[in-house]
């Protein structure tokens, strides 16, 4: 059984088959899939499908960097509100993007470093995003040492020095359908030779980033949670191992991280 770390459920590309996404998924294997809260509204729906699928899903709420630039003092307190969920297992989508800066980087910080201060209150995991900006990104992580739960690096695409130093931060690693294409997984596939097996987990980002190397394509393009099984084939292959087992690895670190009890991680 296999377990998609990153589902963005409420992207408008799923509003009008959501439920069908759902159970694609779970006919294909996927038995957890974690959906994902980018701002509060987001962050809402997650849990709402959360609650109607609580056997398979569970949510995160949080402000991705993006939109840090919408959070003033009534979001936050509507945002802390979710954590007294039990379905709702980790703070983020949270970090920093300096790529476009849709949000000034000094609001980013701000709002980053609020949201680490809430899992730390909270004694939550902390679900990273972080594009452009590792330096900075590791210099908060430092501060916040030994005082965190746990962090995981959301659909990393970096280098194998910029792995080792998010493992040294203790951080779980996300691998996305990034690491299918070609063109472009050259680095990623180096640093996957350094992510120990208890630190890894696997993401689709769906809708985002289908695998280039899945038969057939949809006409949509669209990436489904479903699709994890080819993100976890290739891992497979590129680690050496087999599909059945990495499949119980990484669901195992998913459950570890995220307190997400497995009944049977065996099948």
């Amino acid at each position: 059984m296999w377990t998609d770390i990153c589902v963005n459920l409420s992207n408008k590309q799923f509003e009008k088959d959501a439920r069908e996404v759902i159970e694609r998924a779970i006919h294909s294997g996927v038995t957890r899939m974690l959906i994902v809260g980018t701002d509060l509204e987001h962050s809402l729906e997650a849990l709402k499908w959360a609650e109607q699928y609580p056997d398979f899903l569970r949510c995160t709420a949080g402000c991705h960097p993006h939109d840090a630039k919408t959070m003033n003092s009534e979001s936050w307190n509507d945002l802390e509100s979710l954590f007294s969920s039990p379905l709702v297992v980790a703070v983020g989508e949270c970090g920093l993007d300096f790529n476009r800066n849709f949000s000034e980087p000094d609001v980013q910080v701000e709002v980053f470093t609020k949201q680490l201060y809430l899992a730390e209150k909270y004694s939550l995991p902390v679900y990273l995003h972080e594009r452009d900006a590792h330096q900075e990104m590791i210099r908060i992580l430092q501060q916040f040492q030994n005082r965190l739960t746990t962090k995981v690096i959301h659909c990393f695409t970096g280098n194998k020095d910029q792995a080792m130093s998010y493992l040294e931060q203790d951080c779980y690693i996300g691998v996305t359908g990034w690491i299918c294409d070609e063109r472009r997984n050259h680095d990623l596939i180096d640093a996957l030779s350094i992510i120990p097996k208890d630190r890894l987990m696997l993401e689709t980002d769906a809708p985002y980033l289908i695998p280039r190397n899945l038969t057939p394509k949809p006409k949509s393009r669209r990436c489904e949670p479903m699709h994890i099984v080819t993100v976890g084939d290739t891992v497979a292959k590129l680690r050496g191992v087999s599909s059945h087992d990495l499949a119980k690895q990484t669901t195992s670190n998913s459950a570890r991280f995220f307190n997400w009890q497995i009944k049977d991680i065996n099948n």
